[in-house]
């Protein structure tokens, strides 16, 4: 079993093992995390703490990754890249300034991945459309034996993910 310290687990359950980056990357990373505790602890308007925060990440990965010979679009594929967008959530959430991902969150992106519109996903699973719009504004809430029902219908499962690591039991 990996030490828990060389694992990152991000807020969508994403595990990144770090030390399969190399020894830059690895930095970086050590870089990113120490300057979004700074600017968590630091005072002065979130947004700008939060903007900081992003404006110090980018380009430092792009400097990392662009002499390599990486597109963008490969760029923003590597663990570095991710870990920082999951700091920058991380940090926003700590802010105060955006909430933490929650089923809605997949929910929503279930559908923009599988279904042409919200109206064929409802017609797959027998939600109302009324009913969906409210669930995704946040105004209602699906019991789990509706949702569990709604998914099992296209396909799909409810599936549950340690968002940290799980301390185990020793023996």
């Amino acid at each position: 079993m990996k030490n828990q310290h060389t694992l990152y687990i991000d807020l969508d359950g994403t595990t990144w093992d770090i030390q399969e980056l190399d020894l830059k990357e690895r930095r970086l990373l050590a870089d990113l995390r120490k300057h979004a505790q700074t600017c968590q602890k630091a005072h002065g308007d979130p947004m700008q703490r939060w903007c900081d925060f992003d404006n110090y990440r980018l380009p430092r990965i792009l400097a990392l990754y662009e002499p390599r010979g990486l597109t963008r679009k490969q760029i923003i594929r590597t663990a570095v890249y991710q870990i920082g967008q999951d700091l920058s959530g991380r940090l926003g959430i700590a802010l105060g300034l955006v909430r933490q991902p929650d089923y809605r969150d997949y929910l929503e992106d279930l559908i923009e991945k599988h279904f042409k519109t919200r109206r064929e996903f409802c017609k797959a699973t027998g939600l109302s459309e009324d009913m969906l719009s409210h669930v995704l504004a946040g105004r209602k809430d699906l019991s789990m034996a509706a949702l569990s029902k709604a998914l099992d219908r296209i396909g799909f499962t409810i599936n549950f993910k340690p968002r940290e690591p799980i301390k185990t039991k020793s023996a």
